[in-house]
């Protein structure tokens, strides 16, 4: 196993592109890290450089000690896993397996000791006679694991790995690779567009968004205090409210104001809002209750339920108030129907100020 270091590494394709820029990251031995980001982010990009599949136009890549920009990608010591699976459709998954270490002349009883003991971690002991053809879409992406287990490489690369699989599997299967990195602890590079693989998966995570790196942190560290709008709407499900206001102190207290949308705010926030007035206010969903009569009006919103997600232990709630659509988590109870005013208290404690300009936040230090 090794570390993997990004030493200012940057990735620039004709026509100017940068798809990835002045990238800085060390992913610790045995460490689990997923890189996650929308489409177009460079996050394949960035994984693509570590397997050596994409030149890096500047910086450096280091697995262990060693730089491996010059690097032949099959002296790396890395095994990815695609998204598309790549099996070779002719062969057994036997021979699936065993294709890799025979091209690098492993001897034969080593091979079958390491394909064994592959088939036995993904529990493909009675399918090694079979071909891809002949197995489901689970049993192919563990048959692709298993190709990069028998290597035993210094790092697994994974890129989207299940998102050709159906939902319940993917579930399914993103424990099996959790559990599988708990046994060997293999250093993971795991790249998903999907924030809640990301969430559950790494132990650490890092956004990326138009090729530069946003914030790197636990999953609670990003849940938590996020560093910029980006990260704050894009880590969590369903995402954070975000709502452009203007700071208001007229009436000698501190308000946050967007037309109907109003809320008094603590001096914390009053005295970050008062760096410029342009600021967006942040609250996940799940930190709204439904106010009852001893709510203060200072922690409230005003709105108007417009749709309601029944999910079985919890609602979701869209609501306007005025020109603002707020998402709220609630309990089953009370039952919200479509078109009843409603009074939502807020957990001041659980606010976020992200300066409008620059959409940093202004509550965390950076």
């Amino acid at each position: 196993m090794a570390s993997v270091t990004f030493d200012h590494v940057t990735k620039v394709f004709k026509g100017g592109t940068h798809a990835v820029d002045d990238f800085q990251l060390e992913i610790a031995d045995g460490e689990f890290l997923v890189l996650v980001g929308p489409s177009g982010c460079g996050k394949s990009t960035a994984l693509r450089m570590v397997a050596g599949l994409e030149r890096i136009s500047d910086g450096r890549i280091l697995i262990g000690e060693r730089v491996v920009n010059n690097v032949a990608p099959m002296s790396r010591d890395v095994a990815m896993v695609f998204q598309s699976y790549a099996l070779y459709p002719h062969m057994t998954v036997y021979d699936n397996l065993a294709f890799g270490l025979r091209n690098k002349k492993v001897p034969r009883k080593e091979v079958d000791r390491r394909v064994q003991e592959g088939a036995r971690i993904l529990d493909l002991e009675d399918l090694l006679r079979r071909k891809p053809k002949q197995l489901s879409g689970g049993q192919r992406q563990r048959v692709a694991l298993g190709r990069a287990i028998v290597r035993e490489p210094a790092v697994w690369l994974m890129d989207e790995p299940l998102s050709n699989l159906d939902a319940s599997l993917r579930v399914a299967t993103r424990a099996e690779i959790l559990k599988l990195h708990q046994r060997v602890g293999t250093t993971t590079i795991y790249v998903t567009h999907d924030q809640v693989e990301a969430m559950t998966m790494g132990d650490r995570i890092a956004v990326m968004r138009l090729g530069v790196l946003q914030q790197a942190g636990t999953p609670e560290e990003l849940y938590t205090r996020p560093r910029n709008l980006f990260v704050a709407g894009f880590i969590g499900s369903p995402a954070m409210n975000l709502v452009p206001v203007e700071h208001d102190s007229s009436d000698g207290t501190a308000v946050l104001r967007r037309g109907e949308f109003v809320v008094r705010v603590p001096e914390r926030f009053a005295a970050a809002s008062e760096r410029d007035r342009r600021v967006v206010v942040g609250l996940r969903p799940e930190h709204f209750t439904v106010a009852n009569g001893a709510a203060p009006d200072a922690a409230t919103v005003h709105a108007v339920v417009e749709v309601v997600e029944y999910l079985g232990d919890e609602q979701l709630v869209h609501l306007r108030a005025g020109d603002v659509a707020l998402v709220a988590r609630l309990p089953v109870e009370p039952r919200l129907p479509a078109g009843q005013p409603v009074t939502l208290a807020l957990a001041l404690d659980k606010l976020y100020l992200f300066d409008a300009e620059t959409e940093s936040s202004l509550d965390v230090p950076l």
